[in-house]
């Protein structure tokens, strides 16, 4: 067994990733031809609990209905630090050609979920390690249904962010825009609010050769949708990055009737509160005003998603820290907020938090996330495990 030395952590910390390297590869490509939706992943769940088993680490699982909370004690008392990866695929057909691809028809890990469980995986075994030279607990937070945005909010409900109480959060998340053996940060907010919206435009129905005797919600809905356009152009400050997109318009039967009713499905996207509540505003005042101006009723429904993800100097520099530390000052960059949506955002918001950007891109190829045909470098995982497990050092030094 490697035992590491407080005057070389980063020759430790490579050394156990080294050996423990080629097993985490095998437990990542088991879950990714298992893949399962949010709130399904009891297989996933089950893969994590037994390793935590073999490593000796305690933890519960059924925790935000599927997801998996492993505890490390350091061999001085301090703070808690929540390490949070994500377990849940996409529903998508994969086509990569892999010899581990999905097997399970419609379901795939497009977005690099099982990279992220697997690496978490690894930085628990080094840890479980080095414990004595941290000073304070780490809680590893194996969340479920992350892409529908629903898994965090069931963990907290659950009490992930107690018993121990959880003083600060570290995130991450694999950038296949970034080559493996990189990474990133942005300081501030990072990711967007994600917020939607329903709207079922009522009229009143008729024959398509008589519109004079109707009141068309077709015609109206698409007044509408271009209208919601100016909520960014004309009504949003333009420092304050802000997204509306319409998604869905689904209304009528056939060739010549005029329906009763259309419904208009979207989402708004913001990195400002200011701007979250003047997008929300406005869109209700448009759909309002169409009883004036086109004659029909509109019926919105606003659901507030997650919040803007805000990074915290009080994790990122610390982990920024111990990036450069265990790889070079050149291994991180600063890079760009987006608008993107992340419930790590829900933890953040309660505690000083930080997502950490891994690079996963392989060399000519120029993937993207929630593709049929992702294929992230698996170097990734010790890349990410050695960089994580260093932050922890860092923050509980």
């Amino acid at each position: 067994m490697t035992h590491a030395t407080p005057n070389d952590p980063a020759a430790a910390i490579r050394a156990i990733t080294d050996r423990i390297e080629a097993g985490l590869i095998e437990i990542r490509r088991d879950i990714h031809a298992h893949p399962e939706l949010g709130f399904e992943e009891v297989r996933t769940a089950g893969v994590v609990a037994g390793e935590l088993s073999r490593l000796g680490i305690p933890h519960e699982t059924g925790v935000g209905r599927t997801g998996v909370v492993g505890i490390i004690e350091g061999g001085r008392p301090g703070p808690v630090l929540a390490i949070r990866a994500d377990m849940d695929a996409l529903p998508i057909l994969e086509k990569t050609g892999l010899p581990f691809a999905s097997t399970i028809e419609g379901k795939m890990h497009a977005c690099g979920h099982d990279i992220h469980t697997t690496t978490l995986l690894g930085v628990a075994a080094v840890l479980k390690e080095m414990a004595p030279q941290l000073a304070g607990t780490v809680k590893l937070v194996f969340q479920p249904a992350e892409e529908g945005l629903g898994g965090m909010q069931a963990m907290i409900d659950d009490g992930v962010m107690d018993g121990p109480k959880v003083d600060m959060a570290l995130g991450f998340h694999n950038h296949p825009d970034m080559p493996a053996g990189t990474f990133g940060f942005v300081r501030g907010p990072t990711l967007a609010a994600s917020d939607r919206f329903d709207i079922v435009v009522k009229g009143k129905s008729g024959h398509a050769a008589y519109p004079h005797t109707t009141v068309d919600p077709l015609v109206a809905a698409a007044y509408l949708v271009t209208q919601l356009q100016t909520v960014v152009t004309r009504e949003v400050n333009a420092m304050h990055p802000a997204v509306v997109t319409v998604g869905a318009i689904q209304g009528g039967t056939t060739y010549n009737i005029i329906p009763d009713s259309c419904l208009i499905k979207g989402t708004v996207r913001t990195l400002h509160a200011r701007a979250r509540d003047t997008a929300e505003a406005a869109i209700k005042r448009l759909a309002e005003g169409m009883l004036g101006s086109m004659r029909v009723t509109c019926d919105v429904s606003y659901r507030r998603g997650v919040p803007p993800l805000v990074n915290h100097d009080r994790v990122l520099d610390p982990t920024v820290a111990a990036v450069r530390a265990q790889f070079g000052d050149e291994a991180i960059t600063q890079g760009e907020a987006n608008l993107g949506g992340e419930d790590f955002a829900l933890m953040a918001e309660i505690v000083p938090g930080f997502q950490l950007r891994i690079g996963s891109s392989q060399a000519g190829r120029r993937d993207r996330l929630h593709n049929s045909a992702y294929q992230p470098d698996e170097a990734a995982i010790g890349y990410g495990v050695q960089a994580l497990s260093r932050a922890a050092l860092e923050l509980l030094g």
